[in-house]
């Protein structure tokens, strides 16, 4: 999945929940900070693997690169 997808989801999702896309992106947003602050040396090395453009992964980063990761995994348990 890319970003643009991964910005399709949030949208699907905003409309689902009945609320808007930026409180959605909100909410992400704060998750990812507050799980940006685990000091578990799994989770840093787990957020520092993650492709983003500025000072932290975006909710459409975050998508994207969890997505792709889950789709890696299924690839790798069907062989």
């Amino acid at each position: 999945m890319d970003t643009v997808k991964a910005k399709e989801a949030l949208i699907k999702l905003s409309k689902q929940k009945g609320v808007s896309e930026e409180t959605v992106r909100h909410q992400i947003k704060i998750a990812i900070t507050e799980a940006m602050k685990s000091p578990e040396p799994q989770a840093q090395t787990f957020w520092k693997s993650i492709p983003h453009k500025g000072e932290q992964p975006t909710p459409e980063e975050v998508i994207a690169y969890i997505t792709n990761m889950v789709k890696t995994l299924r690839q790798k348990g069907s062989q």
